[in-house]
């Protein structure tokens, strides 16, 4: 798929995730995802691809919220979102074609507005290193699918440091542009290596 429903444009969360319970439908099996996101790991520098290790939903709807979809169970356990195996498949990749990967905690915001230096600083104190406006959702029906998730976000901004840098959406673009054929590099041998 090319883009996605965001939540900030008005869908529902039942709208957001439909895409992942048609990919279902059709018997896929693995979901490769990615976003763009502000980093907040001083570590961090803008264009880094970071692999999603786990996430924290800040979103105020749940996808599962409502009746129960017979692809999973009532109350699915999440202790494991982000396959492992694919993670350590990625570092494998990026090590061979000389690729910097970072790794984090991705936080799921409804947007549409970027975060305070405040907001960022909350954040990261909660556990975060980037944050974004999607993923978290697709993920979570994703994985109450069966279907196991491998994902990167694009660090394309960073925030909640001591010196605030102002953001916009052209720049944000941009940085996810530079760092896109990097990530694709990644997952489209991946893809070979588990087909």
């Amino acid at each position: 798929m090319q883009g996605r429903f965001h939540y900030y444009e008005g869908y529902n969360m039942k709208e957001v995730t439909f895409p992942v319970r048609v990919m279902y439908e059709l018997g896929i099996k693995t979901l490769f995802v990615s976003n763009a996101a502000g980093g907040m790991n001083p570590a961090f520098k803008i264009g880094d691809l970071m692999v999603i290790t786990d996430h924290i939903n800040f979103f105020p709807e749940h996808p599962l919220r409502g009746k129960n979809f017979p692809t999973g169970p009532r109350f699915p356990d999440m202790h494991e979102a982000y396959d492992h195996e694919l993670i350590n498949l990625a570092t494998q990749i990026a090590k061979e074609k000389k690729i910097r990967l970072v790794y984090g905690v991705y936080i799921g915001v409804t947007g549409p507005t970027f975060e305070t230096p405040a907001e960022y600083r909350m954040y990261r104190t909660l556990g975060g290193d980037t944050v974004g406006m999607s993923t978290v959702p697709e993920v979570i029906v994703a994985h109450h699918c069966g279907i196991k998730t491998f994902g990167i976000s694009v660090v394309t901004d960073l925030g909640g440091f001591d010196n605030p840098v102002e953001v916009s959406h052209e720049e944000v673009q941009e940085a996810a542009d530079k760092a896109q054929p990097l990530m694709t590099e990644i997952m489209r041998e991946m893809i070979k290596r588990t087909a």
